[in-house]
């Protein structure tokens, strides 16, 4: 989530940067290897969803329950996480998935080497492997906390990057793999947001799929409300509910007479399960 984590002309740049083609990739993503019968039914949303970086209020929440939205995505942890969440605890859960809201957990886990800019975690090759095992057992820890059951999904947020860098895009891979696997083991659903410049590109290229996340939330700012017709890769890949597209960014709108400025996304893939 690069709005939120960045300024707005800094994510600008940083898509630039990270070149804006997109180009089409091969194969099926890898849900999990563990047995079917061993995992909750998954919980899928399908509709609109909004992201912005502190979760709102209750009350801003219950305001924005105007059927416009159906789901938000909140931070849970990270070290990389951009802002406070003073309201986001488990009787805020409890409150807005009463509502009705369907919640999106999202975990900032290290970023890349070669990424610019400082971040307070970043990984290495050398350090990819563990980071992401630790930081998997943080997110499942800090979403379980919150009230997020086993079953749901958590979406790792990975910032765009040179994928050309080969070096760097094999340690974002390892990183990527050690938290997914750790994800399972908890039997929690791995999920992953990006760039289809980058980031997201990373993932729906690559030849090897083994532990890399099921659910992938692209992020292609064209105001198209889709999962399927701006889909940049082969149509065979995340299917069954497994796509999200962060279509818009930094809309200042109204609903219930409050005011947020939010990401907007066309969600068809797991959220958390709580309750």
């Amino acid at each position: 989530m690069a709005g939120h984590r960045q300024s707005k002309k800094r994510r600008y740049v940083t898509w630039a940067v990270a070149g804006a083609a997109v180009a089409a990739g091969a194969g099926i993503a890898a849900q999990t290897s563990m047995a079917a019968t061993a995992w909750p039914a998954q919980k899928t949303f399908t509709g609109r969803a909004f992201d912005t970086c502190t979760a709102p209020s209750q009350s801003t929440m219950k305001a924005w329950h105007t059927g416009f939205y159906g789901a938000a995505a909140v931070y849970v942890g990270g070290k990389n996480r951009g802002c406070a969440q003073p309201n986001l605890t488990s009787s805020w859960v409890t409150y807005v998935t009463g509502l009705g809201w369907k919640l999106i957990p999202i975990y900032v886990g290290a970023q890349p080497p070669c990424q610019s800019g400082s971040n307070p975690e970043k990984l290495t090759a050398s350090t990819a492997a563990s980071l992401g095992a630790t930081d998997a057992a943080d997110a499942v820890a800090k979403a379980s906390a919150l009230g997020m059951k086993a079953g749901s999904a958590i979406y790792l947020d990975m910032e765009a990057y040179d994928t050309t860098n080969t070096s760097c895009n094999d340690a974002v891979l390892t990183y990527v793999r050690a938290f997914d696997k750790a994800l399972h083991a908890k039997t929690y659903r791995a999920g992953y947001y990006g760039f289809t410049s980058s980031s997201a590109k990373a993932i729906a290229t690559a030849s090897n799929k083994t532990d890399l996340p099921g659910n992938l939330w692209y992020a292609l700012w064209d105001k198209e409300n889709t999962t399927t017709t701006d889909w940049p890769w082969g149509a065979t890949q995340f299917t069954d509910h497994s796509r999200a597209h962060q279509y818009m960014v930094n809309s200042k709108e109204a609903h219930g007479g409050v005011t947020l400025t939010v990401d907007r996304d066309a969600w068809d893939a797991p959220v958390a399960i709580t309750g």
